[in-house]
């Protein structure tokens, strides 16, 4: 039995994962009707697997936003595993594709989705991302998940830059009942400064933290994000302990040209994916780890907060795949 196998039958039959489950299968809707339909098709056209018939997966692969180097190694192993396992049906070849992206995405690698949260002391989160990728939103409803789990939150306003940035983080603030630390027109790293001396007062547990989205000028924002670090370092040793990068998965392989990019500016641990019930092409999760190598720690799957979740590659899997 394949892993894919294993992923329906624990998720049909475990009822505590059906929530969540159900969040994964509703948010890949269009990802899975696109990519498992064109599946479909061109196993309707060539019963035997051919040349062509690779040659066609390749295209669809590459369509779904899973990345040309990604799509070339994956094609490149199922190829050699159609040999080796002398499969000639295209049908037979179905849970080996599955498998083979849960393989590429896993890579023997220990996976970490879980946020790393401080043996004592405030866990300070930096959220980065360009303008419009949802990083307000994002740090709302994971200030609504820390909350209901328990935590003590606080919200810090270190998008200076973007007017509205604050009245929106605020907003969020009274959404969530965090108290947000903020300062018109102040110098980031001074609103950060307060806020991250708020924290260590007033025993926060986590600390969450909007940045500017400016990518543009990278050789101010490289500036200003070390300058934050340094802050952030000296009031907390080894803070912050996540630097989480928002993405908008509806933009596609720029997203990942985004990833490439602040992996230059700074030391980022995680990935959010946001609006990825947005898309159809749901294969962008598997081109981010395997042309970045950061691990993706939230998917957005809708509107609620409910809806973004910590992201599980087999429920992922599940979701985009069910139907084959």
């Amino acid at each position: 039995m394949g892993f894919f196998s294993k992923f329906k039958n624990l998720f049909t039959s475990d009822t505590k994962q059906q929530e969540e489950v159900e969040v994964y299968d509703k948010g890949l809707e269009k990802s899975r009707k696109e990519f498992v339909s064109k599946i479909s098709l061109l196993n309707a056209r060539y019963k035997k697997i051919s040349p062509e018939y690779f040659d066609e997966l390749e295209e669809i692969l590459i369509m779904a936003d899973i990345g040309v180097n990604t799509v070339m190694e994956f094609i490149d192993k199922l190829k050699k595993r159609v040999k080796r396992e002398n499969i000639e049906d295209s049908e037979d070849l179905k849970e080996v594709i599955v498998d083979e992206m849960f393989i590429i995405y896993v890579d023997n690698a220990i996976m970490v989705n879980k946020i790393q949260y401080a043996e004592e002391g405030p866990t300070v989160i930096l959220f980065v991302g360009v303008n419009g990728v949802g990083k307000t939103t994002t740090i709302g409803k994971i200030a609504a998940k820390l909350k209901k789990e328990g935590k003590s939150v606080l919200l810090v306003a270190g998008d200076t830059f973007r007017a509205g940035a604050v009245e929106q983080l605020c907003e969020w603030g009274t959404k969530t009942d965090c108290e947000v630390v903020y300062k018109e027109n102040a110098d980031p790293a001074s609103v950060i400064y307060d806020g991250i001396n708020k924290s260590l007062t007033e025993n926060y547990d986590v600390v969450l933290i909007d940045t500017a989205g400016r990518l543009q000028n990278k050789t101010n924002l490289m500036n200003e994000l070390e300058k934050i670090n340094k802050v952030i370092g000296k009031l907390i040793p080894n803070a912050p302990h996540e630097t989480l990068l928002v993405i908008d998965a509806t933009t596609g392989q720029n997203g990942i040209s985004q990833a490439k990019e602040f992996q230059k500016i700074t030391d980022i641990t995680g990935i959010v994916l946001t609006k990825l019930d947005g898309t159809a092409k749901g294969g962008i999760v598997l081109a981010i780890k395997s042309e970045v190598g950061i691990p993706v720690k939230y998917v957005g799957l809708g509107e609620t907060a409910n809806d973004l979740q910590v992201f599980d590659i087999e429920k992922y899997i599940y979701g985009l795949f069910k139907d084959m």
